[in-house]
């Protein structure tokens, strides 16, 4: 049985709407001997459930600014009901998952950003507690994580969920790391005709946004699978969740969506 690992970054609102195939592919890999592990975002659920408190959602440099009302929902929509939403999910079509936030045993230990002045509670990753992962998978266990951290005094921190998924990566040694979203790949139009670019380098995709070719919603999201490129991380690749057993041709070769190289 080959043992083969990968991290992979999924926005809360994606994984929720995503087919139960996917859950099953993913089933299907840990049966093989394949060792996931999930980092997930949530910020559209954040949102929603800040705005219903009367709570203003600010940002600063992509950073959502956290106050510490703003904190206990973060850690509420992400640790709680996003976190718990996901592994239900994996349990009922059979994958064995475990929910964890990064306060849980240390996992994820952070110091304060350095514009901590401006935005507030938002953590920068110092360290992650690979034992803890490691045990959960040896166990036969998926990790689910959110993007909370934790300092040496106690306090939790916001995390960019992407910088996470790159952090936890970088530490347990992945090479590559699997953004899954609701797009193929990122997109060239020849032509006339649009076509997925098998592979850029962050030059390209500067180019691509400057020129218009990348634009809207897709910009945020091929920064945001750029900013997994963390540590160790040679490589990320964006998928399409809804494509038929996209996890499984992933991990076999690769040969699908797009991947983000350094340059």
């Amino acid at each position: 049985m080959s043992t083969h690992r990968f991290v992979m970054k999924c926005g809360g609102s994606t994984l929720a709407a995503l087919p139960d195939a996917f859950f099953e592919d993913l089933r299907q890999l840990q049966e093989q001997g394949t060792q996931p592990v999930i980092v997930h975002g949530g910020g559209p659920a954040i949102n929603e459930t800040l705005g219903k408190l009367g709570i203003e959602s600010r940002f600063h440099n992509g950073l959502r600014v956290t106050d510490e009302a703003t904190l206990v929902v973060v850690e509420m929509v992400l640790a709680g009901g996003m976190n718990k939403q996901i592994v239900r999910r994996l349990q009922q079509n059979g994958a064995r998952s475990i929910g964890l936030s990064g306060t849980d045993g240390g996992l994820i230990r952070v110091k304060p950003v350095a514009d901590a002045d401006v935005v507030g509670l938002v953590g920068e990753i110092i360290g992650i507690n690979t034992e803890l992962i490691e045990g959960i998978i040896n166990l036969g266990y998926l990790p689910v994580i959110a993007p909370i951290g934790i300092d040496g005094a106690g306090q939790r921190y916001n995390i960019n969920a992407d910088t996470a998924a790159g952090a936890v990566a970088s530490h347990l040694g992945v090479d590559t790391m699997i953004v899954v979203t609701d797009v193929p790949g990122i997109m060239r139009t020849v032509n006339g005709e649009k076509s997925v670019l098998s592979q850029v380098t962050f030059a390209d995709i500067e180019q691509m946004i400057e020129s218009g070719e990348i634009y809207g919603g897709m910009i945020p999201k091929v920064r945001a699978a750029m900013s997994c490129l963390h540590g160790n991380v040679k490589d990320v690749l964006i998928v399409d969740g809804a494509m038929p057993r996209v996890l499984s041709r992933a991990v076999k070769d690769g040969n699908i969506g797009t991947r983000i190289v350094r340059g």
